[in-house]
C-alpha cells in the first residue's frame, strides 16, 4: 500500500501538468545509494512497466516496481513547501535508519 497526502497529490498533478509531455503517472522506486544504503527515486512515466504495482491515490497513478514494493509497502508521502525546505517527505514504516542529511535510508 502506498498513500499520498493531499499536498503530495497536488504537487504531483502540478508536475504532470507542467511537464509538457504525455504523462500517465509517477514512478516511485528505491535504488542503492546515499550514505545509508538506499534512496528514493521519483520520475514521471508515460505508462507503467510490466510487473508494476499500480496505485490510484487522489486521482494520481503511482507505479512501483516489484523490487521496490517490499521496501516501500505502507509508505505515506507528503509534500512540504516552507522557507527552509521544499519537497516530498517519506514516512516509511520499513526504514530502520536515516542518514544525517535525510536523503538516504537503511531498510
Amino acid at each position: 500500500m502506498v498513500e499520498l497526502s493531499e499536498r503530495a497529490s497536488g504537487a504531483i498533478r502540478r508536475l504532470i501538468a507542467d511537464s509538457g509531455n504525455p504523462t500517465a503517472g509517477l514512478r516511485i522506486m528505491v535504488d542503492q545509494g546515499g550514505c545509508s544504503g538506499m534512496r528514493y527515486l521519483l520520475g514521471l512515466e508515460t505508462e507503467p512497466a510490466a510487473g508494476d504495482e499500480i496505485y490510484d491515490c487522489e486521482g494520481v497513478k503511482l507505479y512501483v516496481d516489484p523490487q521496490s514494493l517490499p521496501i516501500i509497502d505502507g509508505i505515506r508521502i507528503d509534500f512540504v513547501d516552507s522557507v527552509g525546505r521544499a519537497g516530498f517527505v517519506f514516512d516509511n514504516p520499513n526504514v530502520r535508519d536515516v542518514c544525517s542529511c535525510g536523503k538516504s535510508f537503511g531498510a
